[in-house]
This record gives C-alpha cells, sequence and structure tokens, in this order.
C-alpha cells in the first residue's frame, strides 16, 4: 500500500433514529489496490459506502480524498473528486437506450450544444467491448436481462474515469464468463492506478481478486485480513461472530419418481425479444426429492426456461412435450402452472418477486389469498396466524409483518419471496438466482431450506451462475447452450471446467 493512500475514512459513525448503523470505523483505499468490504446484510456496508459516494452526507469522522480533508454535498461532488460506485440495486432508466443510460447528465455534446447521439454510442460501444458485452448501445435497458443491466451499470461507472471505483455485488447477476472478464478489467485499472472498493458475497472471488478484506459486523470494525491467507472459516467468523460448519450441506434422501419431464421443448415467439434466447431444444426431467440444477453463460436462455415452465414467458408457439405426473403439462399463465403444484422464485426480487412498498404480510399471503378468503371476506385472524408461521418457518427478521418490505434486507427479501411461494404448497419449485446478493448467513439458510423441501419430497429446478452452488447444492447439472440442452452432468461426475465446457458448445455430451 502507497504511504499517502487514495482516501482514509477515520472514525465514521451514523445512527439512524435508535439503529447505530456505523459506529467508529476506519477504512484506507490504496492506488491500485482491490480493498474488500466484507459483512453480512446490515453490518454497515451499505451505510459506510453511501457516506463514501455522497449519498449520506450528515454523519460523525473525517475523509481525506489526496491527503485533504473533504465534505461532499451529493453524489456528483464525489463524483467530481473521483470516486464512482456501482451500486447492487441497479438505478438505470427503462424507457432510455444503454448510451443514454450511461452518459446520463454527462451527455457528450456537438459544438453546436446539441447531444452528439454519434460520440455518445460509439463510447459506449467501447466501454461495452471492455467488459466483452456484446450489446447494442441502442437497445432500450428496459429490454435488457438483470445481468447484461449489471453490464451497463458497470459500464457507466468505467465511463467516469474514476480514480476510486465502488463496486457493490458486481457479479451477482453474471455468469463465470462475464466474471472473468470483470476480473480481467478490474486487473488493468489496479494497473492504471485505480483504487477498487470490491463489495460481494462470493467467497471465493476474494482469493482471486482482493489484496484486502475488511470485514464489518454490527455496525463495527471485526477485522482486516489478507484473504489471500486467511481461510474461509476465519473470515467467515469475523462476519457473522460464529462458524458456519457445513454451508452447503449434504441432501439425505434418494430422488424418487420423474415429476417433471421435458422432452425436446423449443418456443418460436410472435415478436422475437432483442436478448432473449426462447427454448430451442430443452430436454430434462426433475424427480421428486431432487435438486437440478441449470447452468449456462449469460443469454443461455435458463431465465427463460423456468419462465416457460411457468407460464410467464412471452407469446408464442410451443413445441415439443412437458408432462407432470406423466400428464401433459402446457401452463397459458401462472395460475395455471400454480394449479398444477408448480411455483416460481424470479432471479429479480424486487422488480418481479415483491410489492416492495407493501407489507411483509401482505407480500406472503398474496399467491395463496384464495386460500384464506371466505365468500370474498379475507379472514384476518388465519392471514395473520399464517402470515407468522411463514416468517418463523424461513427465520425472516422483521421488525414487524406490517413493516414494507422494502424495509428488509436482501436476504430477508427474499426468504418472503420463497414464503410467499411456499405457501401456495408448491411440488416443483423453479428458483432463478435464489441467492443472487444475499449474505452469508442468509445462503446458508436458503440452502438448508432446500435440502428440508427436497427431503420432504419437493423437486427443485434450480438455475445459478454460481458453478460451486450448483456443484455441492444440486442431484444434476443440466447445462444450456443458445436455449438447448447440451449436457446432463450426474453429480458425482460434474465439475466446473465440465459445465464451462459445455456451456461454451464444446464436444456438449449429455449423460442420463
Amino acid at each position: 500500500m502507497t504511504e499517502r493512500p487514495l482516501v482514509r475514512m477515520t472514525g465514521i459513525g451514523k445512527r439512524f433514529g435508535g439503529v447505530q448503523a456505523c459506529r467508529d470505523i476506519d477504512l484506507t483505499i490504496a492506488a491500485g489496490e482491490v480493498h474488500a468490504l466484507l459483512g453480512e446484510n446490515g453490518a454497515g456496508k451499505s451505510t459506510l459506502i453511501n457516506i463514501l459516494s455522497g449519498v449520506i452526507t450528515d454523519y460523525d469522522g473525517t475523509i481525506e480524498v489526496d491527503g485533504r480533508p473533504v465534505s461532499f454535498g451529493g453524489p456528483v461532488d464525489a463524483q467530481r473528486a473521483g470516486i464512482a460506485t456501482i451500486h447492487q440495486e441497479l438505478d438505470l432508466v427503462a424507457g432510455l437506450s444503454i448510451a443514454e443510460n450511461m452518459f446520463l447528465g454527462r451527455e457528450p455534446r456537438t459544438r453546436l450544444g446539441g447531444v452528439d447521439i454519434r460520440r455518445m454510442r460509439r463510447q459506449a460501444a467501447e466501454h461495452l467491448r471492455t467488459l466483452g458485452a456484446d450489446l447494442d448501445p441502442r437497445r432500450l435497458v428496459g429490454s435488457l436481462r438483470v445481468g447484461e443491466q449489471q453490464l451497463v451499470e458497470i459500464g457507466r461507472a468505467l465511463s467516469l474515469d474514476a480514480r476510486v471505483l465502488i463496486m457493490d455485488e458486481p457479479t451477482a447477476a453474471l455468469a463465470d464468463a462475464e466474471v472473468e472478464r470483470l476480473f480481467e478489467t478490474i486487473k488493468e485499472l489496479r494497473r492504471a492506478g485505480v483504487g477498487i472498493v470490491y463489495i460481494s458475497h462470493r467467497m471465493a472471488e476474494l482469493e482471486v481478486i482482493a489484496d484486502r478484506a475488511t470485514v464489518l459486523r454490527n455496525g463495527g470494525l471485526a477485522g482486516t485480513v489478507d484473504p489471500r491467507t486467511a481461510s474461509r472459516d476465519e473470515i467467515i467468523q469475523l462476519m457473522v461472530g460464529r462458524s458456519v460448519d457445513a454451508l452447503f450441506g449434504e441432501g439425505r434422501n434418494e430422488p424418487g419418481k420423474v415429476l417433471l419431464d421435458v422432452r425436446n421443448l423449443a418456443v418460436t415467439p410472435r415478436r422475437p425479444t432483442p436478448g432473449r434466447t426462447e427454448p430451442a431444444g430443452v430436454d430434462l426431467t426433475v424427480r421428486t426429492g431432487e435438486i437440478v440444477g441449470l447452468a449456462g453463460l449469460m443469454g443461455a436462455g435458463r431465465t427463460e426456461l423456468l419462465e416457460t415452465l411457468f407460464g410467464a414467458g412471452g407469446s408464442g408457439r410451443r413445441s415439443g412435450q412437458m408432462t407432470i405426473d406423466g400428464r401433459p403439462y402446457g401452463p397459458h399463465g401462472p395460475r395455471a402452472a400454480l394449479a398444477r403444484g408448480v411455483a416460481f422464485v424470479p432471479e429479480d426480487r424486487r422488480g418481479a418477486g415483491l410489492m416492495l412498498e407493501h407489507s411483509v404480510a401482505e407480500n406472503v399471503v398474496l399467491s395463496a389469498l384464495a386460500t384464506l378468503t371466505t365468500l370474498g371476506v379475507v379472514r384476518r385472524q388465519a392471514v395473520r396466524r399464517t402470515v407468522a408461521e411463514q416468517l418463523t418457518a424461513l427465520a425472516v427478521k422483521a421488525a414487524s409483518p406490517a413493516v414494507a418490505a422494502a424495509t428488509l434486507s436482501g436476504g430477508n427479501q427474499q426468504k418472503v419471496v420463497f414464503a410467499k411461494q411456499l405457501l401456495t404448497q408448491p411440488r416443483l419449485l423453479l428458483l432463478d438466482e435464489p441467492t443472487r446478493g444475499v449474505d452469508i448467513g442468509a445462503k446458508a439458510e436458503i440452502y438448508r431450506l432446500l435440502h428440508r423441501l427436497a427431503d420432504a419430497g419437493m423437486a427443485i429446478l434450480l438455475a445459478s451462475s454460481e458453478l460451486p452452488e450448483l456443484l455441492s447444492l444440486c442431484d444434476r447439472v443440466v447445462v444450456l447452450h443458445r436455449g438447448r440442452t447440451v449436457a446432463t452432468l450426474p453429480r458425482a461426475s460434474a465439475t466446473q471446467q465440465a459445465i464451462l465446457a459445455a456451456a461454451n458448445g464444446d464436444d456438449a455430451k449429455e449423460t442420463r
């Protein structure tokens, strides 16, 4: 680390009402350093980076940039000081193009003062190429998948030419190939002397990318370690104050009979949507008591397949064959899927899984409200009892079932989505990135929940961009490439190398 860091935060504290979000935290960021910031949801990470990025302006302590005290009046001041932030919850305008989002408020101008659209698109394309993203800068952001939007958010931050770059869960929605490309970009930024604050719940990434790791717990500083030499158990111990044994766990029961059988499934959309990869030849089975993983690069069609199975995909003509319990299955909407015992936890919990402004209780009972009404009148006592049971069963931490879902941490929001879907008593549970952006403790709880559900006989089909998650959690892994099944790998023979080779279309073979 250089003698004088780019940024020095000293004695940082922040209180929200009666809650001490941060207390007496010191953090330094050196030029050319990747400094990981770790901790469970609620540990104080977001508050700390919001202070550094100018979002929070009222706090205790001091901040120095290049040895000079600074006091930001807002995010623009932080950007002018060379500090850029990629927030976990994407902050993009769906109705604007990629280029317009990337340079919003900083549009390049022509000599006559108008927006130089050609230059803006050209520069946007250059930043996308740096990230290995094959996206047209003219596309509307609203048409992009979450992972593609994540790349646009990263590209926007790169366009600021920042000296300090804060990355909050930058890989949460990216597949392994995109993560590798991002890491190459980070290495280039490090060589250029950019200091990077890197927040991630993916422990394996820290050993690859981080030079130091500062751990927060309960709003305070728990310690700083070298993630290349410290064990994961040591880091987890600092984060949660206890050891998290058997994080992924092991299933106990043998899978039962085939519940879902999909043969040569293909969807021909009436109007093709840019960026969507519809099923183009999918074969898979899911048995009762079995967890089957879906792997593939970004754009392989994992999300589209799950949406099709839930009847929530785009309109189009389906071909091939789907059965549940040997009976034909072809839902024309989510209601029909729920009626056949199929539930879906979507990738975008905030946009598609929850009504954030509504209460936790309202979100939990939404999918099963018909079972809690009599002659059109909601049985409030039954609702209260049901909500309490679900929140207790999933260990949801909320001040009250009456608080808005938006006030919960990411991990607790995800557990509310689970509670809502499990209340429908599904036999087949479809999961799209079920642990995206949740902390290590919540992730462990979700893994244990999935094993309990599988042990109780539920069939689970799980899409994830985290290969260690698929390999440790799933009985089999189905690999998609351009909408097609290219490999089905039993747990005993599934490896990261085999999955990536199949995902890239290299010598893909199917093993039943």
